[in-house]
């Protein structure tokens, strides 16, 4: 048996390699299989061939997520553009892939060129050799539904963790609202004159731009990690309040803490976060539950999902009053995870006194959230973000050190503490036992501890 289990290893990692040596070959056509490839290549420049990958026989590589931006709405087209996005790595691969979507979007998307690069220091320029096409099912330009993503076809470049990529993409004509992230705090560029995915220079990308167009998704190919992590929430997981352009998003600061783990405990971070999210309802950007296998579980490698939501149904109009609404909510998450075998972390709600929204019924229902995250055995594990950042002399609010000044969003300072306070082993199953739905866990070996309510 032993000796059928490794042949089978063996074959599946010389399919895997024979597949990255192939242009216009799929190593997931079930995710391919999504878009409408078109009938002809644009004439751009084929980029330059490089070394084939070769993966160790003894364990074949698989996809991770490294990166994800989740659709927030829709943005009007920049037809005749290409749209470079500046994304951030969490772990390195061998190859990469991305996705890209029209979820949101009314009409047949057409793409007439994407590529990737690695992302020069500052500006929109390419490390020099570093930019590559990305086609799809072999040809480099496609066509994707209303309502539907696309992923690429491996792309053949090694990607460091914790590094800028490039994703550009050149839309020739008006293909209606573009599916887009609003709060991308990082600046990204246009060139307004036509198909410029291939310039490395970036000399032709004169316009700026705060948004991400198109790309939600990049996943690498071999990383040296256990799997990925989903920060599920709104704004603040999307980072409202830090700094612009620093990555100071408490996923990003969460991202830093797991790359200094072995391999074998390291995870990837996905933030799946939508500024003005609701629970309970749309807001901005579909429901959690509504947008739940979409962005988060079915996301590639995902362990773990940290479920931070609740906080707009609560101050939001209409405002949702009753706590066990928010619970059967949660269950519903954790059923729908535990079902494809991830673990689901859940977060107590942060405080916002002095916000023009707070009133003394609102608050009550917070803290009664709040007691249900942390003592009803709805999770896996509890993240007490609530303990972390709330006014000891007012527990309704946050500590003047970590508010960002609108007396909701946190600012760097809260946003750290957050991401410190998470233990990071209750994202792989030891830890916390007792709270979740999911006893008998063993202790995390680590010095971490979390803050009790």
């Amino acid at each position: 048996m032993e000796h059928g289990r490794r042949a089978a290893v063996r074959a599946a990692a010389r399919v895997l390699a024979a597949l990255l040596l192939l242009p216009g070959t799929t190593a997931a056509t079930a995710t391919t299989a999504t878009a409408i490839p078109a009938t002809a290549a644009t004439a751009r420049a084929a980029p330059a061939p490089i070394a084939p990958l070769r993966p160790d026989p003894a364990r074949p590589p698989v996809w991770t997520g490294t990166w994800e931006s989740a659709p927030s709405g829709t943005a009007p087209a920049l037809p005749g553009a290409s749209i470079r996005n500046v994304i951030r790595t969490s772990v390195g691969g061998a190859a990469l892939r991305v996705r890209l979507s029209n979820r949101l979007g009314r009409a047949p998307l057409r793409l007439g060129a994407v590529t990737v690069a690695l992302r020069r220091a500052g500006g929109p320029g390419a490390v020099p050799g570093s930019l590559r096409a990305a086609v799809f099912r072999g040809a480099r330009t496609v066509t994707v539904p209303p309502g539907r993503d696309v992923v690429s076809d491996p792309v053949r470049l090694a990607v460091p963790a914790a590094a800028d990529l490039l994703v550009t993409v050149y839309t020739p004509g008006d293909s209606g609202p573009a599916t887009y992230h609003r709060t991308a705090l990082r600046t990204g560029y246009v060139a307004p004159g036509g198909d410029r995915a291939a310039d490395a220079d970036g000399s032709a990308y004169t316009v700026t731009t705060t948004h991400w167009y198109y790309v939600t998704g990049v996943d690498v190919l071999g990383a040296r990690a256990a799997g990925s992590v989903v920060a599920f929430g709104d704004s603040l997981t999307d980072g409202t309040g830090s700094t612009f352009d620093t990555g100071r998003r408490w996923p990003d600061r969460l991202a830093e803490r797991l790359r200094a783990l072995p391999p074998a405990r390291r995870l990837a971070v996905l933030n799946a976060g939508v500024s003005g999210n609701r629970l309970l309802r749309d807001g901005e950007g579909p429901a959690a539950l509504t947008r739940l296998d979409a962005d988060a579980l079915s996301r590639a490698g995902v362990r773990a999902l940290v479920v931070w939501e609740g906080i707009n149904d609560v101050k939001g109009t209409p405002e949702a009053g009753d706590p066990a609404a928010f619970a059967t909510a949660y269950r519903a998450i954790v059923a729908r995870a535990h079902a494809r075998g991830i673990r689901v972390v859940g977060a107590t709600l942060t405080p916002y006194g002095g916000h023009g929204a707070y009133t003394a019924a609102r608050e009550a229902v917070r803290r009664e959230v709040n007691d249900l995250i942390r003592h009803g055995g709805l999770f896996d594990a509890v993240a007490d973000f609530d303990a972390v950042v709330r006014d000891p002399a007012r527990p309704c609010r946050i500590r003047p050190a970590y508010d960002s000044g609108d007396h909701l969003h946190l600012d760097d300072a809260g946003l750290r503490a957050v991401a410190d306070s998470v233990v990071l082993g209750t994202l792989l199953g030891c830890g916390q036992g007792g709270q979740g739905g999911r006893g008998g866990q063993q202790p995390c070996r680590s010095r971490e501890t979390q803050p009790r309510s």
